[in-house]
């Protein structure tokens, strides 16, 4: 299975419940001018860097904010932190707020449990522990702690990235994150004793960890460069193989070592039986190529499946010599193959599972393949045999997504949860052979989905074009005009929003408010030719959607222009600054996350050299860099505008969107904004792009969100 590296949406942990009563005021007043003049921001000192694309001068005066590493970049993330955090403590709700978020994310929530060895491993968050601990027990025994990653630093950034255990179960690897990091390490242990078996492997990025029995694993990372990151851009990323009781540095280039093999993205998967190793190489998220080697037999070559990437094709699985694949090559929706290790090459592909008008997603366990389909970004899940015979269709608790029916083919039992925007994730067991479906493990929160509704609406964009969105809201909202709302996007890379749990959206949900998901061009809702629709020259598109749902909900009174906010993260980020620079009347507030905010250069920053399929670059033609110049978020920064009130939201160690970006265009927007509306910065020390970030900062972040959002809004209180 390839190991893809997409932008992903930055999103809530999964939990809720909370307070009883609406956002509303006794006076609704809009936060003063004068009061919003009082903001005095850092200085952010220009210098004197010009670019020229095709003959046309580009000034880029904050380029010495790319240096994320300097003193100077040091003093004025502090400043602006000061600034930012100085005005979030004027809001006098901010700590009810915090309080009602707390309150609500302290439930016991437990993940889907899975079998190594002659254990079963679960993940278990007592209520507010910053990591989820990873338990293990044996049948008919007590659960015992086996990692506990609140133990791995004293603040709670380190966290545990990815665990893979062997063939047999006796060992496991897994990987940390500090800080938020994307650069890895992976740590070897006995299953049994939990003692660590040999010296940290280090500087390890975007990997999995495939097990070759007992003996080893296939890990990927890019040579580490030195200070900043901008110079990875250059090197390949490169698949060794670990034999286990070596040193690191003897470890063996498997694939990525010559010029012919280079690749941005390279990863690995073994097969069940370990008899054949995968390799799937990328140059972008545009799709992969695809190889295969046999590793029963001694120094086996490298046999091509696929050389080009003009599909996203990954191996499912197999039984003996017959290779399973799941690929969109000539089916923009997906289909399942069957070929041979001996003929894997696409004209001795025989469909198994035909493509179909809906989007597919696979999954395998216990001897049986899972398809999954997203129906207007809604689950169908289907099960079937390896002969392509339809068993069943599989009866979902209700409308939303489900995830899991995976497991090794041995088992018995397996699980998937199933969520929505108003239902807490729960886990279920289910029964493949008979296909009973029964309850494993629902959270005890204080929350009742019976006073709350989603509904699915269809919008029309600006070409035409139909755009699903889902709304969320307490019952018995009135459709005024007066509701808060946010509006939620992200559009690209083939990333599919649908609908999950949030505590922090449910919270928002309890006090009044109102939350949207449009699920824009761009994103993979309706197969590659929705993506495709939202890339490069088409990119526009995705604004249009975002900005369509936007006077969708304002025209049907959800919402008015001074009660809605935008957000986006990560592709998401760019989105939302994108729409703001476009449309700034239309909104109240605006929230960029980790945003994609420098279109110009952002293919020299970090992961951003694999992101051109839906981009493009500046250098790549003149009708291109004006594109993205058209709409870079950095450059579209008018002099004297009143942009929405404004909080850019980022983290010193983000190496996925690097922090320069988010710094870029707060300094562009404290110049040349107008003081009608605060333009803020919120910069998380010791923290990455998202994943891993402890349950702390994400409750501080949350509250700080809405804090600022609702006191833009006009809120001065909230009901007692």
């Amino acid at each position: 299975m390839k190991y893809a590296i997409t932008l992903l949406a930055a999103a809530m942990l999964s939990a809720c419940g909370g307070a009883k009563q609406d956002v509303t005021t006794s006076q609704d007043v809009s936060v003063s001018t004068e009061q919003q003049q009082k903001l005095n921001y850092p200085v952010s000192r220009k210098g004197e860097t010009v670019d020229n694309y095709f003959g046309t001068d580009v000034a880029d005066p904050y380029r010495w904010l790319e240096d994320d590493r300097s003193s100077e970049t040091e003093a004025w993330v502090k400043a602006q932190n000061e600034v930012t955090f100085s005005y979030l403590e004027q809001i006098s709700f901010r700590d009810e707020v915090r309080a009602k978020l707390e309150k609500s994310w302290n439930f016991e929530r437990i993940g889907a449990p899975f079998k190594e060895g002659d254990y079963q491993y679960f993940y278990k968050n007592d209520g507010l522990q910053n990591q989820f601990v990873l338990y293990r027990q044996k049948e008919g025994g007590e659960a015992e702690v086996f990692l506990d990653p609140n133990t791995f630093s004293e603040d709670g950034t380190t966290s545990l990235a990815d665990i893979e255990f062997s063939r047999d179960g006796s060992l496991a690897a897994y990987a940390i994150s500090e800080g938020g990091s994307d650069w890895r390490k992976i740590i070897v242990i006995d299953a049994e004793t939990k003692e660590q078996l040999e010296p940290t492997l280090i500087d390890v990025k975007f990997s999995g960890i495939s097990w070759v029995g007992n003996d080893g694993f296939f890990y990927s990372s890019y040579d580490k460069p030195e200070g900043s990151e901008l110079s990875a851009m250059t090197d390949q990323h490169k698949l060794y193989y670990h034999k286990l009781g070596t040193a690191q540095s003897d470890d063996n280039v498997v694939f990525g070592g010559t010029s012919e093999q280079k690749h941005r993205y390279v990863g690995a998967s073994v097969t069940e039986d370990d008899k054949y190793l995968l390799v799937s190489a990328a140059v972008s998220t545009s799709g992969n190529k695809l190889f295969l080697k046999d590793l029963t037999k001694k120094d086996s070559e490298f046999v091509t499946i696929l050389d080009h990437t003009d599909s996203d094709t990954d191996l499912l699985d197999n039984n003996g010599d017959k290779l399973y694949l799941v690929t969109n090559l000539n089916a923009p929706n997906r289909k399942v193959v069957v070929t041979t290790a001996a003929k894997p090459t696409p004209e001795n592909w025989q469909e198994l599972i035909p493509e179909t008008e809906n989007v597919l997603r696979i999954s395998k366990g216990a001897g049986y393949l899972f398809a999954n389909y997203m129906v207007d970004a809604i689950a169908q899940v289907k099960q079937y045999d390896y002969s392509g015979k339809l068993v069943r269709d599989i009866n979902l608790p209700g409308i939303g997504s489900a995830g899991g029916f995976s497991g090794k083919k041995d088992a018995a039992t397996l699980y998937y949860s199933f969520a929505n925007y108003t239902t807490p994730s729960s886990i279920y067991a289910f029964e493949p052979q008979s296909g009973k479906s029964d309850l494993y493990n629902s959270p005890k929160i204080d929350f009742n989905p019976d006073n709350y509704t989603s509904e699915q609406v269809f919008y029309t964009s600006k070409d035409g074009t139909k755009v699903p969105m889902i709304i969320s809201y307490k019952k018995g909202l009135k459709k005024d005009g007066s509701n808060p709302t946010i509006l939620y996007g992200y559009g690209g890379f083939n990333v599919s929003l649908t609908p999950s749990f949030s505590v922090a959206n449910a919270v928002w949900m309890e006090m009044g408010g109102v939350y949207a998901v449009a699920n824009l061009r761009g994103g993979g809702e309706y197969g590659k030719a929705w993506h495709n629709a939202g890339v490069q020259q088409l990119k526009q598109n995705v604004f249009d959607d975002f900005i369509a749902a936007a006077e969708y909900l304002q025209q049907q009174q959800y919402t008015s222009t001074d009660k809605l906010a935008i957000r986006g993260g990560s592709n998401g980020g760019l989105l939302v600054g994108a729409a703001m620079t476009q449309r700034p009347e239309l909104f109240k507030v605006a929230l960029p996350a980790v945003g994609v905010l420098d279109m110009l250069r952002y293919h020299t920053f970090t992961a951003g050299a694999g992101w051109a399929y839906d981009y493009g670059t500046a250098e790549q033609s003149a009708a291109m860099f004006q594109y993205l110049k058209g709409y870079s978020p950095v450059h579209n920064v008018k002099q004297g505008v009143t942009y929405p009130a404004t909080m850019v939201t980022t983290a010193d160690h983000d190496d996925r969107v690097v922090p320069a970006h988010s710094f870029k265009f707060a300094a562009e927007l404290q110049d040349k904004a107008t003081q009608v509306n605060p333009q803020l910065i919120r910069i998380d020390v010791n923290a990455g792009h998202g994943a891993g970030m402890p349950v702390s900062m994400v409750i501080d972040q949350a509250a700080d969100i809405f804090s600022f959002t609702l006191y833009n809004m006009g809120y001065q209180q909230l009901p007692q």
